[in-house]
């Protein structure tokens, strides 16, 4: 089964808890605070293998939750960091944020990797509260929680040159016929269900991908037919090489067969244009298809080359596969991601973002105050609140970030209860 598309949740390993510890050796009065760091959480990292070709290993396992880090120890030992989880995806993988809709990571070539979720940093042990006001401080933090996120995977498969055209023009056939690739053969629409790969060897030495992708057909750019399931994979390529049924089995003319099929790529994404394309009259050795070619090349206005072939005779391959092979030589690769190497360093994109609020207080019926947003709910999780030192330094932070003020403008009073992640505390004047 080939899958292509697929969402998964990803979390970096939170970090490991910072520690209180006081020295305790024979002879060592006043031996002060000694408790170690915790070690950093792992990352969740992307790793192209060049052995995979779908990703179906994703659809049996969806979540991706990294090590978290070692917690600190006595004597200002540091706990261990966590190992890095590391995913493999296949060549062609795009990781986009659900969220937020970017693209993350276009990941294509073997062994490229990229950092999907960031672990935690390790919360300080006592050691680093240390102040001449308070040299022997029983405070220290909890590690940081590990970046989580949903993302989506698209698979765009890596070929040099893919077929198009509508249903049963015989893309199969000829991809059957060049290559040692064996896809599925049947005289009814939509055989092909998933793209095909093939590598084909030209009788001078040179080689290439070739893909045959599922057939498409009017209205496949707002998802008709396969739609979006195919044209994801065109996206990839260097050349199209458009195959057209120039006998008219199914009733069509040939003419509007290619201009509709270009209408979709465009509609889709204006960039696929851009491509060359080569344009191959199949199905020569059938009754009609010689008259049906003299009326395409009438109306045909376009700059592309046509080659009149037979998939099944293999009559006209030869010159076919070695105009393919020129024009992918000279086609530089389209990037999906559209920065120059080196584009970024001297680059700077501003955009108008609105201020992230630091939290953001809201009500409930039964009248109390519910906290909420990612730095209060960071701060929260790495505090220790089994020490009287931790729950007054969090009080403070609070304090300073203007929580404080904040509910007593939303008109909270003495006594008044506040949540926070499920948690409930007394506001007091």
């Amino acid at each position: 089964m080939f899958v292509d598309q697929v969402k998964i949740y990803v979390k970096g390993g939170d970090g490991g808890d910072g520690m209180v510890a006081f020295r305790r050796e024979k002879y060592v009065p006043k031996g002060g605070p000694a408790g170690g760091d915790g070690g950093k959480g792992a990352d969740v990292i992307f790793e192209v293998d060049e052995g995979l070709r779908t990703l179906m290993d994703f659809r049996y396992q969806r979540h991706f939750k990294a090590p978290r880090g070692e917690n600190g120890m006595p004597k200002n030992r540091h706990g261990k960091n966590a190992r890095d989880l590391i995913v493999k995806v296949p060549p062609g993988t795009v990781v986009t944020d659900l969220e937020t809709k970017q693209v993350i990571a276009d990941l294509t070539t073997h062994g490229q990797r990229a950092v999907i979720a960031k672990g935690g940093r390790g919360g300080r042990g006592n050691t680093r509260f240390a102040t001449p006001a308070n040299p022997a401080p029983e405070l220290s933090e909890k590690g940081e929680p590990g970046q989580e996120r949903e993302v989506m995977l698209e698979l765009k498969i890596l070929a040099d040159a893919g077929l198009v055209g509508f249903p049963s023009v015989g893309k199969s056939t000829l991809l059957s016929v060049v290559t040692a690739a064996k896809p599925k053969i049947a005289d009814y629409h939509f055989t092909t269900l998933a793209p095909n790969l093939g590598v084909v060897e030209t009788e001078d030495g040179r080689s290439f991908v070739l893909a045959d992708l599922p057939g498409l057909i009017e209205g496949a750019h707002s998802g008709a037919g396969l739609g979006h399931q195919f044209l994801r994979h065109i996206e990839r390529t260097r050349v199209i090489v458009h195959v057209i049924d120039m006998s008219a089995m199914e009733g069509r003319d040939p003419y509007e067969d290619y201009v509709t099929i270009n209408k979709e790529l465009e509609e889709y994404n204006l960039r696929l244009m851009e491509r060359p394309q080569i344009i191959v009259a199949n199905k020569m050795d059938m009754p009609g298809a010689a008259e049906n070619l003299e009326k395409f090349m009438e109306k045909f206005q376009d700059d592309y080359p046509v080659f009149p072939v037979s998939a099944l005779t293999k009559q006209g391959l030869k010159e076919v596969l070695f105009a393919i092979a020129d024009t992918v030589e000279k086609t530089p690769e389209f990037p999906l991601i559209h920065v120059e190497e080196g584009e970024e360093i001297n680059r700077v994109l501003y955009k108008h973002a609105p201020d992230k609020k630091e939290f953001v207080i809201t009500r409930e019926p039964d009248g109390s105050f519910v906290l909420s947003g990612d730095a209060i709910e960071r701060l929260f999780k790495m505090t220790d609140f089994s020490r009287d030192e931790s729950v007054r330094r969090f009080a403070r932070q609070l304090r300073g970030m203007g929580v404080d003020e904040a509910l007593r403008e939303r008109g909270a009073k003495d006594g008044d209860t506040v949540k926070l992640l499920g948690y409930e505390f007394e506001f007091i004047e």
